[in-house]
């Protein structure tokens, strides 16, 4: 996508103004990243500007309204606010921003086609029968053309006939200045870190975002009638870091600045080429270990390590120490003898999550995705939303639930004995 002052000069890279990653999974979607829909979507500038910005409001029932909601060309935001009164809001474009929508219908006006995540799983066979909470307009993020090509996000997307309407029972309002707001059914839900998206950041606080892009304190549940008290001092403006929620996905926004400071996929290639050429070795069977490729990431390799997810010893497959009681889920670990889950250990491919270049020393329990440990010690503090009213923490690599006391290990790495 190239911007009119560069077709003369097509060199010059389109300018990106960031990109959305889906959390849960690892690098692409399980059968592969297809079209509008898969695990990262980059937001380029566009060649011509498609932004558009309130203008006239109309009361319905009268004909202008009435063509408003009809006139394909134009976009416009309906307000039922009973059967006999609705209040459309007419939008005109705007020359100066560029809109990207995003949500689960496979419609046109969408540019990135976000399904449910289904935690750990590899094939999107188990995501088909899950009756989905994403909305099929979900929200719509509107970027700056010029610098520094601030981004938007905005609850609710306009459909194929440019409209966006918010029923009876959807919460909406009059705000003071005699303009709409409104929020979408399951809400879109936006979590600013602190500090940036940096080994230092701390999780920030989840608010609600309107149709019209002020921001609210939650809900009660994720689609409760009355919205919560509006939060003057903060703002839709999406920064490095900041979390998406769209109740049964949530994106991470990466600007084009933080992603220049991330690892790449190759620094991480590095990294696990390093840890295999210092030849690891199970301390029972005195096999060395590897991490499999990065294009294996879901078969499990004879030499792939394990761990004893209490302890952190690092081991190859084996079958000492099974624990009849247990199930045979629980093992006994050989080096320390502490009781606990074994699994085997996959390195995290998506580089957008890593908050630093740090090595891989330290894995998320209980799935055994290994990253950093500024890493993980972050994700393990940032509550998700999980279901209408409930936040727990997740590894960004596959949304499982984390367990434990702090919810990933130190990996205890044996060298080889020569």
């Amino acid at each position: 996508m190239f911007s009119p002052d560069q077709e003369n000069h097509p060199s010059k890279a389109p300018v990106k103004y960031g990109e959305l990653i889906v959390l849960g999974y690892n690098g692409s979607l399980p059968n592969g990243d297809r079209g509008r829909r898969k695990s990262r979507f980059a937001l380029f500038k566009r060649p011509k500007a498609n932004g558009v910005k309130p203008s006239t409001v109309h009361i319905a029932c009268t004909p202008q309204a009435a063509k408003a909601i009809s006139n394909k060309d134009q976009h416009s935001i309906s307000y039922t606010l009973s059967r006999a009164q609705t209040v459309v809001v007419e939008y005109t474009h705007d020359s100066n921003t560029d809109m990207f929508q995003i949500g689960r219908s496979t419609e046109s006006p969408i540019d990135f086609v976000v399904t449910d995540t289904v935690p750990g799983s590899q094939s999107n066979s188990d995501t088909q029968s899950v009756q989905s909470t994403i909305s099929r307009f979900a929200c719509r993020i509107i970027c700056e053309r010029n610098p520094p090509f601030t981004a938007r996000i905005y609850a609710a997307g306009f459909d194929s006939s440019k409209n966006i309407f918010l029923g009876e029972k959807a919460a909406k309002w009059k705000t003071p200045d005699g303009q709409m707001d409104g929020l979408t059914t399951n809400g879109v839900l936006v979590m600013h870190p602190r500090n940036g998206f940096t080994e230092d950041s701390k999780p920030g606080i989840w608010r609600e975002i309107s149709v019209c892009g002020n921001v609210f304190s939650l809900r009660e549940t994720r689609s409760a009638q009355q919205r919560g008290k509006m939060v003057e001092i903060e703002t839709n403006q999406l920064q490095d870091g900041s979390l998406i929620d769209l109740c049964g996905a949530t994106l991470l926004w990466r600007t084009a600045e933080g992603l220049s400071h991330t690892p790449t996929v190759k620094h991480l290639e590095a990294l696990r080429q390093e840890i295999n050429a210092a030849r690891p070795q199970c301390p029972v069977g005195f096999n060395t270990l590897a991490f499999p490729s990065m294009k294996r990431k879901d078969v499990v390799d004879e030499k792939q390590p394990w761990v004893y997810l209490n302890c952190g010893h690092v081991h190859g497959y084996h079958n000492w120490g099974n624990k009849e009681e247990c199930d045979g889920k629980d093992r006994e670990c050989p080096m320390c003898r502490s009781v606990g889950p074994y699994v085997p250990l996959w390195l995290g491919c998506e580089a957008g999550f890593y908050v630093d270049a740090g090595p891989p020393t330290h894995a998320f329990s209980p799935c055994g995705h290994v990253c950093s440990e500024k890493t993980t010690a972050y994700w393990s503090q940032i509550p998700l939303p999980h279901g209408t009213h409930t936040f727990h923490a997740a590894c960004p690599f596959c949304a499982h639930q984390l367990a434990g006391e702090q919810g990933y290990i130190r990996l205890i790495f044996q060298g080889p004995l020569d």
